[in-house]
């Protein structure tokens, strides 16, 4: 239901790949995924060309034992060949090193909360990069980021695929800017699966993602932003840039490299 939900991996790893194409020049090989849960977005970029290969680290052995028997599963043995997911903290990431590609995405590295635990996270990325990889990151921000709202949206994935996404941020402190997210499903039976997500993250801001990403020794660090429709809807489209709208809400990308 969470990938229902929140999940796009199809389009994410479309920026991905054709991001560090007009960066390189080239096509990239290795992918890390970390935060990489059940290695949804792993298992979509092994399947985009034979040459692929993915490694996710994450610290919830559950989470990734699901990933293994609901996508890793759906894979050719061959591509199964190419994808490893490892019960392993991002800050200590091993032999997982090398990638062309290091992916923090869905907001998760925000449980770090001090600028020394953050600037140190990158620090580790950019170590553990290969020669000429590139480190993405999404993010969210607006006005909206720091109230205390629910949102629910309606999912019809076909029969006994319908329910209710709920994002509840619950709490936000505007002085430390730590905040509670949670999720919780709706059913047409009239059921809820109540927090069955919860986090503690603090709201980092685009500014002081970026400050922290040059601090780490980045040298190259960039914001994408969405590009709008005929209607003044996000189109999907996402450029690099050094203005943004005063959105309310908005979801963007970064992408730092040497």
């Amino acid at each position: 239901m969470y990938q229902l939900s929140v999940q796009n991996v199809e389009a994410e790893i479309d920026f991905i790949d054709e991001t560090f194409e007009q960066i390189r020049g080239r096509k990239g090989v290795l992918l890390r995924e970390d935060f990489c849960g059940t290695g949804n977005t792993s298992t979509e970029w092994v399947r985009r060309r034979e040459s692929n290969r993915a490694v996710g680290l994450d610290i919830d052995q559950p989470t990734l034992d699901w990933g293994t028997e609901h996508h890793i599963s759906q894979l050719s043995p061959e591509q199964q060949q190419r994808i490893m997911l490892h019960n392993r903290n991002v800050l200590e990431p091993g032999d997982a090193v090398g990638a062309d590609c290091v992916l923090a995405m869905n907001f998760s590295y925000w449980l770090f909360k001090t600028r020394d635990e953050l600037r140190n996270y990158f620090k580790s990325v950019r170590e553990s990069l290969g020669e000429d990889g590139v480190f993405f990151l999404d993010h969210y921000g607006g006005s909206e980021a720091m109230t205390e709202t629910r949102e629910a949206k309606k999912i019809d994935d076909g029969p006994g695929r319908k329910f209710t996404y709920i994002w509840e941020q619950k709490t936000f402190n505007p002085i430390t800017n730590d905040m509670e997210c949670r999720i919780h499903f709706k059913f047409p039976d009239k059921t809820r699966m109540n927090d069955a997500f919860v986090y503690h993250w603090r709201l980092w801001s685009l500014v002081e993602i970026q400050e922290l990403l040059s601090e780490a020794g980045f040298t190259q660090v960039h914001v994408y932003w969405e590009g709008e429709d005929d209607e003044g809807e996000g189109n999907g489209e996402y450029e690099p840039t050094r203005e943004g709208a005063a959105d309310p809400a908005f979801i963007n990308y970064i992408v730092a490299y040497d």
